[in-house]
């Protein structure tokens, strides 16, 4: 048996059953239980083609199973509703099953949750591990999305900017945290994963292709954010020869291609800042007045982000001095989180290293994950011992 093919056709034939009419539950289990035919019959090999056995199989199943409950009639419906076979038919279900599971009525949690269960095919004790929390609870969790969607109808895909938002977050909530444990699932790969999916399946959608150079352009620096104690690492001050080169081809490549389509989007710029920092040989050689000009780029076409706002201050600190950088963020939210970070970063590079140090201290007191606050506190202590070491 190989189980990346059964991992791969898991999520193709789950949207097979879904199109044709199936409840997403009841989906679920007709495809689990073809699953385990396949395991019992593949024993020697699978099929010429075994998508196709399995699409059978659980159509099958699932047929049985409103057998029982259903009246005649509703099973004529599905079979009526039924599509013919096609060339596009495994591109649309795609990203019909990835609408379903970001649609707007769910939270991002439980849409990322369910979207790892249904599409990405991991277990309901993965996930919980990934999230760091109890199976019981992530359980409930896709329970509830279930029931959300219980009833609704998804005869076409829904809107794409929904699915690439979801994964956009699944991405960043992989990416941001400490490098998984073994054996783990690992949300950033699995975005990755899901959204090459996605932009095999809407290949004129620019905003797609500019999401995937953007989570493959940060991924590729992921072997240098930690050291060899797993303490964070500054983009910085991080060893280039590190970097993943080949990913970072490929992610440029796809940013190439977007953006000579002339349909400018949020994900199109991020990914163009992302490649400008790993162009640079080192921090010294960024080009941050481009940077900058890509920013003020991303201001114009989506709405006000205090985040955006943040990291553009960044990019002014660089390019017309850090006390311009300090005017910047003294405008935006005192309760923007990471807001007191970048502010001791500006106050370093000015040189007010006293003030600088203070600032990573409160930073540290509000920082999102362990790895983060041990930076910070790292860095107030760096700069609190070159103060009290005698020149």
């Amino acid at each position: 048996m190989d189980d990346n093919l059964l991992r791969d056709l898991t999520p193709q034939v789950l949207g097979v059953l879904v199109r044709r009419g199936a409840d997403f539950s009841a989906a679920e289990d007709a495809v689990q239980d073809a699953l385990v035919e396949a395991l019992r019959r593949w024993e020697d090999g699978a099929p010429d083609d075994p998508r196709a056995w399995l699409v059978t199989v659980a159509w099958r199943r699932f047929l049985d199973a409103r057998r029982s409950a259903s009246a005649r009639a509703l099973r004529e419906i599905a079979v009526e509703r039924e599509p013919g076979a096609g060339p596009a038919e495994q591109a649309d279900d795609t990203l019909l099953l990835l609408s379903r599971c970001c649609h707007p009525a769910l939270t991002p949690a439980s849409a990322i949750a369910l979207t790892l269960r249904a599409v990405g095919g991991l277990t309901t004790a993965q996930i919980a591990r990934a999230f760091l929390v109890p199976e019981s609870t992530m359980a409930q969790r896709i329970s509830r999305a279930k029931r959300t969607l219980a009833g609704e109808r998804f005869e076409r895909p829904g809107d794409v900017r929904a699915v690439l938002r979801v994964l956009y977050l699944m991405f960043d909530q992989g990416f941001v945290g400490a490098s998984p444990n073994a054996g783990e699932a690992d949300l950033a790969e699995e975005a990755i994963r899901l959204t090459r999916q996605l932009a095999a399946s809407v290949p004129d959608d620019p905003e797609a292709a500019g999401l995937l150079a953007l989570m493959l352009l940060h991924h590729a620096r992921r072997a240098a954010r930690f050291d060899a104690s797993g303490d964070l690492v500054a983009l910085a001050d991080q060893d280039r020869s590190r970097w993943d080169t080949a990913m970072i081809a490929e992610g440029v490549e796809l940013l190439q291609d977007a953006l000579a389509r002339d349909r400018l989007g949020e994900y199109q710029v991020q990914a163009a800042i992302a490649a400008l920092h790993d162009d640079a040989a080192s921090a010294e050689e960024t080009d941050w007045t481009q940077i900058l000009e890509w920013y003020d780029e991303l201001a114009r076409i989506v709405p006000v982000n205090p985040v955006v706002a943040l990291n553009r201050a960044v990019a002014v600190g660089h390019v017309d001095g850090p006390l311009a950088g300090l005017r910047a963020v003294e405008e935006l939210d005192a309760a923007l989180p990471r807001r007191e970070a970048v502010m001791a970063y500006l106050q370093e590079r000015a040189g007010n290293t006293a003030q600088a140090a203070r600032l990573y201290a409160a930073a540290a007191e509000r920082a999102p994950s362990t790895a983060e606050r041990t930076h910070l506190l790292k860095q107030a202590a760096r700069l609190n011992q070159n103060r009290s070491t005698p020149s």
